[in-house]
């Protein structure tokens, strides 16, 4: 990956990213991660543009060389009553929280910072540009996918392991005929419009 951003003079440096702020269904998962200089990784990038096989090799290795990564995550009710960009931020500032290494300089993916009790900068398409922020998107993304291939097993007919809780044609179809799971976001316009809210 070619390093396209400066990086701020700081000793230990967090990338945090985020996936499912679209879907209507399931948490809004995020994941903060600090590398080792020691231990580069080859081949990051933002995770949409990985193949699924790619995803898991490097989620792997992410976890075997980094010096710390955390999830966090905000669930459907929560979304619900805070709005998806909120509920973004908070579960932000719970992956930083739960590294096990206290980061003195943190980098977002996207136009805006949560609170933090450290400075903190956003980088726009940092997923491409920044590694930390990239192998941040890998751990939320195959995380999510994870959790939406275990929601498959519990609520079969919906084809949350396909569609991840995006709201394509197929599932916007299952949830007029089967209605809305406990895991739908409420607030979200399809889900609403089937709940009659």
């Amino acid at each position: 990956m070619t390093e396209l951003f400066v990086y701020p003079i700081a000793r230990c440096i967090a990338g945090v990213d985020e996936v499912g702020r679209g879907p209507l269904v399931g948490a809004v998962v995020t994941a903060a991660v600090i590398l080792d200089p020691l231990r580069p990784i080859c081949g990051l990038a933002d995770s949409k543009k990985l193949s699924e096989k790619r995803r898991l090799a490097l989620y792997d290795e992410i976890q075997d060389k980094a010096l710390a990564w955390s999830l966090g995550r905000a669930e459907a009710v929560e979304i619900d009553r805070l709005n998806i960009f909120h509920a973004t931020l908070l579960a932000m500032q719970r992956a930083i929280q739960g590294l096990s290494l206290a980061p003195d300089y943190v980098l977002i993916d996207g136009n805006r910072c949560p609170v933090l009790p450290m400075p903190s900068l956003a980088v726009v398409k940092g997923d491409n540009l920044v590694a930390e922020i990239s192998a941040a998107s890998i751990m939320a993304k195959v995380s999510r996918d994870r959790e939406m291939a275990e929601l498959d097993l519990e609520f079969p007919g919906y084809g949350f392991a396909q569609h991840k809780g995006y709201p394509t044609a197929y599932h916007l179809e299952k949830l007029a005929l089967l209605g809305a799971t406990v895991h739908h976001r409420r607030s979200f316009g399809p889900v609403k419009r089937v709940l009659g809210l």
